[in-house]
């Protein structure tokens, strides 16, 4: 049995939580304390941080204590989110995530370019990650060893809606989450259509084990781009590198979100 299978007891508290690091960051650095939106994006390409803060819509978090990252805050209408760029891979996507729910984030969204695997349309496309292969290694600290970690159904299905409803083409599937995107051999990429996997990329599996073990609300798009570079042209996102079209995706599930949490709340 590897090492990363090895002592893991999954009801057990961590010795290490992430309000310790963020009170002894704020105490180094003299930050107050400050929660972030409620809704948060990780922009694992940090296109939609340049974009925002290029069109001088994102002004940076004053209070955001992680050591690693700068937390940036853009207003969509009435609505304020937290936006992270450059945060690629699981562990550095989950390490985030912690905090930000630590910080009072109560649903986050991630988007995040990917390799085509199953041709289901040319790229650029969007792709609501209904479940993600573990072929990375922070999801197996958050849950036992299974093939995939799930997305919350409630969650898939708002965003279904949602963005049919308003007219935006969304693809829904299995997507193949990896930490090693240079050795994603020929081998790998045909098993990976075998199981009708849509798209790879860094994040979703990690990110829904993190949920599902700590009870939070995370959701992951796939940004489908790519064709792993086997193609001349290729990571071509579209207009403002896909920023726009990412955001409206964003906007229209977080509304959706928030009508939700709005109906519950009410109960």
């Amino acid at each position: 049995m590897p090492p990363i299978l090895l002592h893991k007891d999954y009801d057990a508290e961590s010795a290490f939580k992430p309000e310790n690091l963020l009170r002894e960051a704020r105490r180094q650095k003299s930050l107050p304390e400050a929660s972030v939106p409620e809704i948060c994006i990780l922009d694992p390409d940090g296109d939609m941080v340049l974009y925002l803060c290029n069109a001088g819509f994102a002004v940076r978090h004053p209070g955001w204590a992680c050591y690693h990252t700068d937390l940036y805050v853009f207003r969509e209408g009435k609505h304020e989110y937290g936006i992270l760029g450059c945060v690629v891979g699981a562990a550095f996507a989950v390490l985030v995530a912690e905090e930000l729910f630590a910080s009072g984030c109560r649903f986050l969204v991630s988007m995040t370019s990917s390799g085509q695997i199953l041709p289901v349309q040319a790229p650029p496309y969007f792709v609501v990650i209904d479940r993600a292969l573990r072929d990375e290694g922070t999801s197996y600290h958050y849950l036992p060893p299974s093939d995939y970690s799930e997305a919350a159904v409630h969650l898939t299905q708002m965003a279904r809606e949602a963005l049919t409803a308003a007219g935006v083409p969304i693809q829904s599937g299995a997507t193949w989450t990896t930490d090693a995107p240079f050795r994603e051999t020929e081998k790998a990429i045909d098993a990976a259509k075998d199981a009708g996997i849509l798209a790879v990329e860094m994040e979703a599996a990690a990110l829904y084990a993190f949920a599902k073990a700590r009870n939070h609300e995370v959701l992951c798009f796939a940004h489908v781009t790519n064709q792993m570079g086997r193609i001349e042209g290729d990571f071509e996102k579209g207009i403002a590198d896909g920023a726009e079209e990412s955001l409206k995706v964003i906007a229209l599930t977080a509304a959706s979100w928030r009508a939700r949490r709005d109906d519950n709340e009410s109960l």
